[in-house]
This record gives structure tokens, C-alpha cells and sequence, in this order.
């Protein structure tokens, strides 16, 4: 007999996740990795420290936060295999790419604290190390799922190879050029998103 499921408790689970992943994004990202605390993210997400130590070491909570915190929600694998892959398939050629560009804008305006606590934590920490080079694989998959997306719907021209498009396209769209252009510049959202847009026209497709 399989064992029993309460989809309230389920439900209640999931939200107290959330609620850790929240407080794990804040807290790491304004007191580092190794000034942040399991406590300090009980804390925050008002929860009990073994709550907290039930969702994982501090290094899994570091990299899901920083997944949640990208992707707008926690999930397995690269992104192009979950649900933003799906609408980014459903849409027509002439929306993909503004589809694509916003969703990355949003993304990297989630992250920009977090990303270089992030770097931080891995050079000094193997666990946290070893979990970015899995999420830096994903995202080397990301950028080739969404080329052969975007050459499915006839937008790639010009002869440069696909692998070399994609190491374009992942320096683009890095957590790194928005800092640099929103956070440093003083950049608009707006102008970040036409200059990135134009740019992965340019670099990327047509080249």
C-alpha cells in the first residue's frame, strides 16, 4: 500500500521552502557566505533552525537560493528543460527574442547581490565549488537549447559556429554585464534590455 499524501501538508512544505530560500537570498546577500548563518536564516524566515537544517547545508541552500532567485522558482536541471523552455517554445519567431531578453533582465536584476557571493563562496568552500561547476554546466546547456530554439525558428544567420555563438551569448547575458551597465552605469532597465537585445541581434545571430 503506498504511503499516504496530504497535498495540505505538502502545500504547507512547500511554502515554508520558499519562505527559506527567501531568507537564504537575503541573507547571503548581505552578509556573504561565510558571514551568513543557518540561524540568522531561521530567523529570517521565521522557522526553526532544524527547519532550516532539514532543506540542506548551507552550501545547498546558497545554490538553490541562487537558482530560485534566477529562475523566479526552484526547480531540476537547466531552465530550457523546464517550464520558461516551454513558453519560450510556444511563442512565435518575432517574440522569442524579446521573451528571452526580459526574462534574463529580470533574472540578472534578482541576482546581482547574490552572483559575486556566490564566487566568493566557491573559492574558499569545495561543496559550494563543486555545486557552481553543476550550475555552470546547466547553463552552458542553456545557451545551446536556446540557440537550437532559435535556429528551429529560422533566426540564426551568418556562419559562425554554434559553440562559439554560445559563449557569446552566456558573456552577454552574464549576472557580470548587468552590474556593469545597471549597477555601476547607471543604466535604465529599459536601455539594458534594447542594448542587450540589439547586441545578441548582432554578436549572435547574424554573425
Amino acid at each position: 500500500m503506498p504511503p499516504y499524501s496530504s497535498p495540505l501538508r505538502e502545500a504547507q512544505a512547500a511554502q515554508t521552502r520558499q519562505r527559506i530560500l527567501e531568507a537564504a537570498i537575503d541573507v547571503f546577500g548581505d552578509a556573504g557566505y561565510s558571514g551568513a548563518s543557518l540561524a540568522r536564516i531561521a530567523k529570517e524566515a521565521g522557522v526553526s533552525l532544524e527547519t532550516v537544517k532539514q532543506n540542506g547545508p548551507k552550501a545547498a541552500l546558497l545554490l538553490a537560493g541562487f537558482d530560485y532567485a534566477f529562475a523566479g522558482e526552484e526547480g531540476e536541471g537547466p531552465l530550457h528543460a523546464r517550464q520558461l523552455g516551454e513558453q519560450a517554445a510556444s511563442l512565435g519567431p518575432a517574440e522569442t527574442l524579446s521573451f528571452l531578453v526580459a526574462f534574463v533582465g529580470g533574472a540578472n536584476e534578482r541576482v546581482a547581490r547574490l552572483w559575486p557571493r556566490l564566487l566568493d563562496a566557491a573559492a574558499g568552500d569545495a561543496d559550494v565549488a563543486r555545486r557552481l561547476d553543476q550550475l555552470q554546466a546547466n547553463r552552458r546547456a542553456d545557451m545551446r537549447g536556446a540557440l537550437a530554439m532559435l535556429d528551429a525558428k529560422g533566426l540564426m544567420r551568418g556562419s559562425r559556429p554554434h559553440q562559439q555563438r554560445a559563449d557569446v551569448l552566456s558573456f552577454l547575458i552574464s549576472p557580470e554585464s548587468y552590474t556593469q551597465l545597471v549597477i555601476d552605469a547607471g543604466w535604465s532597465r529599459s536601455a539594458y534590455l534594447a542594448w542587450l537585445e540589439d547586441a545578441i541581434e548582432r554578436l549572435v545571430l547574424a554573425s
